[in-house]
């Protein structure tokens, strides 16, 4: 590239730098994409559907505190990013329900993912990977670039009229989660790649960009707790998406949230318990129609306890809820109380009485012998607290009080933040829907704000 100014540098390639990139450069733009891994794609590589709410009233529902521009910007904006992926020949089969609300389609994410490098490499583009951004260049507040550190442990200069921070989120840092998630957010497995430490939350500070609200919380699922999670296979097959469906139970072996909420909910609300450690309980029925059963159409099911048993979880099989009263002290759990708390909680659901926490869904008892057991932990995907950005990707200054952008500074993916608030609707088309606009500003589609 030389002293040649590019349209967009983008810092990060996973789902949102990756589509930002392609689409610059085949609209003619140019474009540098620069990956500290040794492989673009990130944590993208493990997911296999692009989903959101299929209404804005739905998304206002579930996501009640999102930011309502960015909120509307993701919805609004789905059926395009949907459309982008399909023109560049990757399918995405037909809509299917997600999580009881959203509505999505599953896509072969590494096609995409591979198919937007080929289409930057082929337009003559870079793809740096293994390199490392060291500063943001900044020229009177403006954002003019980076300082890349290469594999040879050569410094470079590319400067940039847009640069747009997509590097993945903080999740795979122990200190930035115990800082912004939750203090025991430090001790939690990551269910990601390891790669997504903050850098876009560290360069975009040093710019003067404005962080988002503490209390947003963060993606994750229920896993079985002391599982190692090094194997990404490990991330969705032990994944315990039945919890909503099952009775949650802390340490002090008491219930502590409405478990049909959502498994990614209460994989937040555990966070939050002693130690972060809960037992899961489900019956028979539940095994029956849910642990051995497919979680998302079209994909196969499998008898997660069991996966769970072999992974070397603590899990067990009761055959009875009197078998509560005997759970091993080192386990660490009061199974009478626990036990008890089952009973209560069948007799009230039988009988039509009231529940704290309460039960939205799936009222049925768990009284239909044998019991299954799993010790649970949460477990981060990503993080939802990030830089503050507009519908355009423009990130938004600390010093207006995110009312006025920084000049030149673009982002997308788990680096911006404002979209969710301890609440969810999609991974994937966030990363899309905001990289595509971070594409359109960077080729001046969409005239840049001067305030909010």
């Amino acid at each position: 590239m030389g002293a040649e100014t590019v349209d967009l540098l983008v810092i990060g390639g996973g789902m949102a730098g990756l589509s930002a990139a392609a689409r610059v450069a085949a609209e003619g733009g140019t474009v540098a994409l620069v990956e500290k891994a040794e492989r673009t794609g990130g944590s993208a590589r493990f997911a296999g559907f692009v989903w959101t709410a299929p209404s804005l009233e739905e998304m206002r529902r579930v996501n009640p505190d999102g930011d309502p521009d960015l909120t509307t910007a993701l919805v609004d904006g789905f059926a395009d990013g949907v459309d982008w992926i399909r023109s560049l020949g990757v399918e995405c089969r037909p809509p299917v329900p997600v999580l009881g609300f959203g509505r999505g389609h599953q896509v072969d994410t590494n096609h995409y993912l591979d198919t937007c490098e080929r289409l930057i490499r082929d337009r003559g583009q870079e793809v740096l990977t293994g390199t490392w951004t060291s500063s943001l260049l900044m020229e009177n507040g403006v954002v003019k670039g980076a300082e890349l550190l290469l594999p040879d442990g050569s410094a470079r200069r590319v400067e940039a009229t847009w640069t747009l921070l997509a590097s993945g989120g903080f999740q795979g840092d122990p200190g930035l989660r115990a800082e912004h998630v939750h203090p025991q957010a430090a001790d939690i497995g990551l269910r990601a790649n390891p790669h997504s430490r903050g850098d876009g939350l560290r360069l975009g500070r040093t710019a003067g960009a404005a962080f988002g609200r503490k209390d947003a919380g963060l993606y994750g699922h229920l896993m079985p707790a002391g599982v190692c999670l090094a194997d990404p296979a490990r991330f969705v097959d032990l994944a315990l998406y039945y919890s909503e469906h099952a009775l949650l139970f802390d340490t002090t072996g008491e219930r502590f949230v409405d478990e049909t909420i959502g498994d990614h909910l209460t994989t937040m609300a555990l966070l939050e318990r002693p130690r972060a450690r809960g037992l899961l309980v489900a019956d028979a029925r539940v095994h029956r129609e849910w642990i051995s059963a497919s979680y998302v159409e079209g994909i196969p099911g499998v008898d997660k306890f069991q996966l769970c048993h072999r992974a070397g979880a603590r899990a067990a099989v009761a055959e009875s809820l009197e078998d509560f009263a005997s759970m091993p002290e080192e386990w660490g759990y009061p199974g009478a109380t626990i036990r008890d708390r089952i009973e209560e909680f069948n007799a009230a659901v039988s009988g039509g009485g009231s529940l704290a926490p309460g039960r939205l869904l799936d009222r049925l008892p768990l009284d239909e012998p044998p019991f299954y057991v799993v010790e649970a932990a949460p477990a981060i995907t990503f993080t939802f607290g990030g830089l503050l950005i507009d519908a355009g990707a423009h990130v938004l200054s600390a010093e207006s009080s995110g009312q006025a952008p920084v000049p030149g500074l673009l982002a997308a993916g788990a680096d911006a933040g404002g979209l969710y608030r301890r609440a969810y609707a999609g991974g994937l088309a966030p990363a899309l829907v905001f990289g595509l606009a971070a594409a359109r500003t960077a080729l001046g589609e969409t005239p840049a704000p001067v305030g909010r």
